[in-house]
């Protein structure tokens, strides 16, 4: 008797918890979406329809590999339909507000730049980063993945060490490895005159070895040596994108994930030594402070010193790998593409050539004529229009906002797609995807229908720390290359911008160089 009450109470129990289970996964994979449909529509939003488990996910990499297999057929930088063809196609369907599924994540798609304006500035601190998946968060690390009064405090520290100041005494290091740069391509072209680089794999030596003497400074052989792990990490990474979403899978024995876990410690073991070698010299006098890490470990002290919060030592840690992963890629392809369109242009080349000969002579370029490098910089722009570097950003609602008419209840991912806005018609007018610098003769606030029309390191608090060591790294280096080379697209080059996490060349990016 007593069993079999015993065998109906956990009976009885086992239906319960299975009810609940599902009832819970009932709600959050069908009521919720259902929900959230209905509040789109009600405001006139419309999308995709919802999909259990993966959402859109599957049409989004079906329209990715299709739009990768096969090259453009002319050097078009009419680039949208190929680089982000789904989200393309859902703003062709439903209208430039629009919404599809991560998942069983609604994704409102925000072309309007003055919604654009209000998530990144009036209405700052409203919304949150998106949720990562944890295999992720090596490419979110740092700044990237903090929200409110955490991130205030860490911004405050790392600030000082972006300083215009502290950049300028960053520059010799600029200049001393684009003359490396230079020195290489000169015995590359040797007596015959010319000879063909790949220059997106140059420019990634060039932006590695910049970082490695600008953040590590006396200790750049260490930092080089560990940014060489970073990199092969980071490619493990890549490779594994589409099992990213697949729950445990990054805990598996697999040769990469074990590859990947041995590399991470031999990373944080080598940054780890050269904070250590640091804080020994900062204790003994003799240490200069002039790069990165010293301006960060500085700034620790010193805000630890008047009562406040300083960052752990994992933290630093943190900061010096964004640093790397960010700086590297966002001026190598900066440069990279830069590079492409004065070869598709050879005009402009001409003119930023004859500007940089004018104004710095065959002379390194000195803080105050990368400034005054006009055209130069109208180049670079037009280039961070038309290929910036990330093609959207991401944010989140914890909470129910006002967005312009909309109103967006919480959980609900924004994409703030930078690529559609940079070659939107309507804003930049009829000539939105043809090469044009002049666009920005009369500034950045001036080329466009909207002052937030241009944002390719984002806007707002949450701006991109390193855009000015970005952009006088690559006035630099474009600067010195014009002074000694001209150049033009290989036969072999073809047109395939791609993304992955940053926009870049498919195939590479391969110009024939001559000597001037």
């Amino acid at each position: 008797m007593v069993a079999a009450i015993f065998f109906f109470v956990a009976v009885v129990a086992l239906l319960c918890c299975l009810s609940w289970l599902l009832l819970t996964a009932a709600r959050s994979l069908w009521w919720e979406p259902k929900q959230y449909t209905e509040a789109f529509k009600r405001q006139g939003i419309h999308g995709c329809p919802y999909k259990l488990f993966l959402g859109n996910l599957r049409e989004f990499l079906v329209m990715q590999d299709q739009a990768k297999s096969k090259p453009m057929e002319f050097f078009s930088h009419d680039i949208v339909n190929r680089v982000m063809p789904f989200f393309h196609e859902c703003v062709h369907k439903y209208g430039k507000i629009s919404f599809h599924w991560f998942g069983k994540t609604p994704q409102v798609i925000l072309m309007d730049p003055e919604m654009v304006k209000e998530v990144l500035l009036n209405k700052f601190g409203h919304f949150h980063k998106p949720p990562q998946p944890n295999a992720l968060k090596i490419l979110a690390m740092g700044l990237l993945g903090l929200d409110g009064e955490e991130w205030v405090q860490r911004r405050r520290l790392v600030h000082s060490a972006f300083h215009m100041e502290k950049l300028k005494g960053m520059l010799p290091s600029f200049s001393f490895s684009c003359q490396e740069l230079i020195q290489r391509w000169e015995k590359s072209i040797g007596p015959q005159g010319s000879c063909k680089l790949n220059v997106s794999e140059e420019f990634q030596k060039l932006t590695a070895d910049v970082i490695s003497r600008t953040a590590f400074g006396s200790s750049y052989e260490e930092g080089k040596y560990m940014f060489q792990l970073q990199n092969e990490a980071d490619d493990l990474l890549l490779q594994s994108f589409r099992t990213l979403f697949i729950p445990g899978f990054r805990f598996l024995p697999t040769k990469k994930n074990l590859r990947r876990r041995e590399l991470n410690k031999k990373i944080i073991s080598t940054l780890n030594s050269i904070i250590d070698k640091r804080e020994k010299e900062m204790m003994l006098g003799i240490a200069k402070n002039d790069d990165l890490l010293g301006l960060l470990l500085e700034s620790n002290k010193n805000h630890d010193q008047h009562g406040g919060k300083g960052m752990t030592r994992d933290e630093v840690i943190e900061e010096c790998r964004l640093f790397y992963f960010a700086g590297q890629e966002t001026t190598s392809v900066l440069l990279t593409w830069t590079m492409i369109l004065l070869s598709m242009h050879p005009s402009w080349q001409a003119r930023a050539r004859d500007e940089v000969l004018q104004v710095c002579g065959k002379s390194t370029p000195s803080f105050d004529g990368l400034i005054h490098l006009k055209t130069v910089t109208m180049i670079l722009y037009e280039a961070l229009r038309l290929y910036p570097p990330a093609v959207f950003i991401a944010r989140y609602t914890y909470k129910s906002i006002q967005v312009g008419s909309l109103t967006l209840p919480p959980g609900v991912r924004l994409v703030l797609p930078i690529l559609q806005i940079h070659h939107d018609q309507q804003v930049w007018g009829d000539d939105a995807d043809e090469f044009k610098p002049e666009r920005f003769s009369s500034g950045v606030s001036n080329a466009s229908t909207h002052q937030l029309a241009f944002f390719p390191f984002g806007s707002g608090p949450r701006i991109c720390l390193g855009q000015s060591f970005a952009l006088i790294e690559a006035r630099m280096a474009l600067a010195m290359i014009l002074q000694h080379f001209s150049f033009e697209l290989s036969p072999s080059y073809i047109h395939a911008p791609h993304t992955v996490v940053t926009l870049q060349p498919q195939y590479g990016a391969p110009i024939i160089f001559h000597r001037v």
